[in-house]
Order: structure tokens, then sequence, then C-alpha cells
């Protein structure tokens, strides 16, 4: 494969999601959820892992693409020799079972379209059984069944493991292909209406886009974020996953290889805002009840991350069959730092919930009881070294971020008893135990030759969580440490012009060979920053070539390589797109946000 990671496009019905590639093949698929195993896995392999390509025939790459305004339903088209053809892509919002429905239409003169679908469960690793059934294709394979039919049939064989379809089409004439995914167990789900799907997608992304409160400048790329977001939602729960894939590497070619295909702490208290700024209050509340039923429990058990509807389990193991994207392996499937200690969580929790109270959700009876539980946990354990935000594998450290997060939750803690008089804790207790954390980090956590706040105690490396200080509000943005340490992260970690999260080849604290690209959500946190310590010039500069980064249909990786100029990391990224949101609202929102 010669893809980049930013030829691809996303569909999606909010239980799970697919890329589509330039070439109008489908390389990543997994159902029926975003955590299950690929059916389509070419993405991380070749063609005998799994794909689904229509294209007319002897085509390569498309003339063009784009999504249908303010919707996720991908329109693609090549103009050939003979003529002009058009796939329109999507998934519908499902019943019970995930269809992904594929139209093909003629534009202009007559072409020829060819579709082949190569079917591989289980991460492209095995092949299933196929039939004829009642007009379908059916693919069978231990718990997976598909079915495949077009509307109106058309010629369709088997040849080398995959079916065939090959068919003309003239301008105005269409054919629309339907694969429904269903445990093999069950009879076949109800027949959908390709074209009923497609209008009533189409009508109900439009309404809900129509909802957004920001009018500002970017409000397309805005509104391009807030949409992939919630593409990366699971509906049934309201958790939000960090990508939809796994293992795209952080460095090509690297083994930095993760799957991101569940719902992390870290990311709570800025996918809250993003959503509460823009108007979504829906979606925050059913992100913050997720929140709340991941984290119930003993607070000593406090993940950083969960599974879709909050499981604990996600063990990593590795898929050696699959080569990895552009030879980056080993391609992991679940994700070992589930079993890390990161304090910082505590305080993205409690930091939530206060936002959540703040912003008038509907409160839940047994919300404070979790915040005060979490407190109790914190008060004999914040002094334990941890692995830091970034889940480095070099070992625990006492990382500066997770001490800052610390003060955060103390500070929601001793707000929440201030403001809420029926509120029940020791706010005596936690004002001292607050103060004591915040002279601690001041003491120990800054070097006052370089004015700049470290990566941990003792250290001379940077982090470049560091730029959350004043957002959090442990310092003012006037502070000179807050403007030495922005100061000094854009100078040591720049990269491109962008931000590193940290440095890679610090001895010992990342644990992992080779490097990464700039990490974007970090480089949105410097213009942040750079706004809030008066800047706002070089802040709005920094948006712009950040929103350049981009692809045609406005998805972001987790990372920028400024030296081979493509992104890199899992795609695409709910971070990236939540740091998009809030930083074009916090430059942005006088301009245009309700």
């Amino acid at each position: 494969m010669n893809a980049r990671i930013e030829d691809y496009a996303l569909i999606g019905d909010e239980q799970t999601a697919a890329l589509v590639g330039r070439d109008g093949s489908i390389d990543w698929l997994c159902l029926p959820r975003f955590d299950s195993g690929a059916c389509f896995a070419r993405l991380l392999g070749n063609e005998d892992n799994g794909h689904w390509r229509i294209a007319p025939k002897g085509a390569d790459t498309c003339t063009r693409r784009a999504y249908r305004r303010d919707t996720l339903v991908l329109d693609t088209e090549w103009e050939t020799a003979e003529g002009t053809v058009r796939v329109t892509d999507l998934m519908p919002q499902r019943d019970l079972a995930p269809d992904v429905v594929r139209i093909v239409e003629g534009v202009s003169g007559r072409v020829t379209v060819h579709s082949t679908l190569r079917l591989r469960f289980d991460y492209g690793s095995i092949v299933p059984w196929v039939r004829r059934a009642d007009g379908h294709r059916v693919a069978v394979a231990g718990p997976d069944s598909t079915w495949l039919r077009s509307e109106p049939p058309v010629h369709t064989w088997g040849e080398r493991m995959a079916t065939h379809s090959e068919f003309t089409v003239a301008e105005g004439e269409r054919v629309a292909f339907v694969l429904t995914w269903h445990p093999s167990h069950e009879p076949r789900p109800a027949l959908i209406d390709p074209y009923e799907a497609l209008s009533t997608s189409v009508r109900d992304w439009r309404r809900w886009t129509a909802r957004c409160r920001y009018d500002g400048p970017h409000r397309e790329a805005v509104v391009r974020s807030l949409i992939t977001l919630k593409a990366l939602t699971y509906a049934p729960t309201g958790g939000i996953v960090a990508a939809a894939t796994t293992s795209l590497p952080e460095e090509l070619g690297g083994v930095r290889n993760w799957d991101y295909r569940y719902c992390w702490l870290r990311d709570s208290t800025l996918t809250l805002g993003a959503l509460l700024a823009a108007g979504y209050h829906k979606e925050a509340e059913a992100w913050r009840n997720w929140l709340l039923r991941a984290v119930a429990g003993d607070p000593a058990d406090l993940q950083i991350m969960y599974g879709l509807a909050g499981e604990r389990r996600l063990p990593e193991w590795e898929a050696p069959w699959l080569s990895g994207f552009a030879g980056s392996a080993p391609v992991r499937v679940g994700n070992g730092a589930v079993e890390q200690l990161q304090l910082d969580v505590y305080g993205e929790v409690m930091d939530s919930l206060s936002l959540a109270r703040g912003a008038g959700l509907p409160t839940k009876p047994h919300m404070w009881s979790i915040q005060r539980a979490l407190m109790t946990f914190l008060e004999a354990s914040w002094r334990q070294p941890d692995e830091g935000l970034w889940e480095v594998r070099g070992g625990r450290r006492q990382f500066v971020h997770s001490k800052v997060m610390v003060w955060v939750a103390a500070d929601r803690a001793v707000q929440a008893l201030e403001q809420h008089q029926e509120l029940k804790g020791d706010l005596e207790r936690w004002r001292a135990m607050r103060d004591e954390v915040h002279r601690e980090v001041c003491e120990r956590g800054f070097d006052p030759r370089r004015n700049t706040f470290t990566q941990y105690y003792g250290s001379r490396e940077l982090d470049a969580a560091l730029l959350l200080i004043p957002r959090v509000g442990f310092l003012p943005p006037d502070d000179p440490r807050v403007i030495g340490t922005v100061d000094a992260i854009r100078e040591d970690l720049g990269h491109g012009g962008f931000v590193r999260r940290y440095d890679t080849d610090a001895v010992g604290v990342d644990g992992m060979p080779g490097g990464e690209g700039a990490f974007l959500a970090c480089s949105f946190w410097l213009a942040d920053a750079l706004h809030m310590t008066g800047r706002t010039d070089e802040a709005r500069d920094l948006f712009e070539r950040l929103a350049g980064l981009t692809n045609d249909v406005g998805l972001l990786a987790e990372e920028y390589d400024p030296e081979l100029g493509c992104q890199v990391g899992n795609y695409p990224q709910a971070f990236s797109h939540i740091a998009l949101v809030n930083t074009a609202l916090t430059l942005f929102g006088g301009e245009g946000a309700g």
C-alpha cells in the first residue's frame, strides 16, 4: 500500500465506523462495534486482509471527493474517458443491524464499474464461506455473517476468494449496494431501502449540525470536527472513542502502534467543554453519564480508559499476520496502558463533574458521593509517582502535570462546597490539601534558572501538558512562570512549527524506541496558551496553520510529521478535533458563538 493516513474519509453509524480511501476502497471496518474484530483490515495489511472497492474499471484514484454539506455522507467522483461516475458512501443509523450503503450513480456518459468485496473476519485472518440465498451473497464464519445485495441486481460472481460485480451506468442511472452484518445464529435482518436511508441520513445530520451555536471564523472546520466527534460516539452508552482505528503508527515504520478504540478519561473535561460550548447539551449529558457509570466503584481501581460501555478489561495482544500500516509493526489489539496508575485522571473526573454541575446538566444523586470517594483516595495517595498523562512505559515518576491535576481535583472539591451549601465534605482539609499540592509543585516541579515548569520533579525535560496550567487555573496567565513555561515549551518541544508532547529521546522516561510526530492537540494547546498570555495574533496564526493540516474532507489524525509532510497516529483522532473546536471557541468565540 502506498496510501497515506489522510487519504481516508470516515463514514459511520455512531456504533462503528469505516475508512474509505481515495481509490474507492473501504479498507477498515469493525463490526458490529468500534472495538470488534475488523472484517476489512487492508489498512493494516494488504488486500488479502479484507477490503471493498467500488470504482470505474481500470481507474486508480478518484478525481474529487467531499462530504455532503453538514453530513457524514461521502460523495466520491471519477472522471474517465467514457464519462463521470459518483459513488455515495454512508452507514445509516441502525435499528438492529449495521449496514454499509454504497450508491453508484452515472453523472455523464456510460461508465463500466467494478466492485470487489473481499471479506476477512477477525482482523483479516478468517476467510468466510460464501453462498447465494434470496438474491444475496451470504458470507458466514463463526459468529459473523454478512448479506450483500444490489438494487437493481447486477452481474456478480466469485473469484480468488472474493465477490465481484461489474455493470455499466449511464447518466441518471443508479445501482445501490447494501452490506448488512448480523450474528450468524440469527435470521437475516430486515432489509433497508438504500435510497430512503440516504435521504434520511442527510436530513438527520443537517438537523443535528443546525444546533451548532458557533458561527465564527472557520465554522466549516468546527462543524466537521463536531460531526467527527459525534461519529466517534458509541450511541447506546454515550461513550466517545479516542479514534476509529488501532495501530496507525506515530512514526512510519516504527513500533509506537496502539489501539485507540476505547474511551479515555483524559479527554473528559475538554470533550465536555467542547460539546457544551457548541450547544450540544444532550451529547454532553450522555458523555457525563457514561463517565459516572465507568468510574463507579472503588476509587483505587479508577482506570485511565474504559471500553465503550465501561468495560475494564482491555487486554493487549498482537496480530502477527498483519504487516502494519507502511510496515509499522506490531499491530496491537487492546491496550496494556489500562493497567497504569495516572493520578491526573482524578482531576479530569472532578473537573468534568464540576463543569457539568456549573453548566446546569441534571444532577445524579450519587454524583457527589463518587466525588467524595475520589477525594478520600487522593488525600492518601496523591504523593505517589505515576505513569503520567502520556502513558509512558519507562516507569513511574513524579510527573508535574499529574500533580497539577491533583490540585485541580482538590480545587474543584473546594469550589463545590463553597458554592453548594447542600453538599457535605471537609472543606478545611481539602483547602489544606490544595495548598500543599500547589506549594509542592511550585517548589519541586519548577526550574527557576530556566523559568519553566518541568516534566517531573527534578528533571530538565519539558512536557506540553504543562501548557494547560493557566487553562485549569493553577496559575494566572500573566504569571511569569506561566509565560516562561510557554516560551520554553515552544523552544524545546517545537517541531516544524508545531509541538511535540515531550522529548522521546530522554533517557529512561519514554521506555520505547523511535520517535513521533508533532502532537496536534498539544499544538492547539499552545495556541490557547499564547492567546491567554496576550499573544493573540501569534495564536491565531498557529491555529490557521493547524486548521490547514486537515485533509481534503476536514479530518485530523493524532499527530503530524513535518519532515514527511503527512499525518501519523490513529485516525480520525477525537482529541485533535476536540482541541480544534475548543481553540476556535477560545480565539473566535466572541465573534460567533451563541
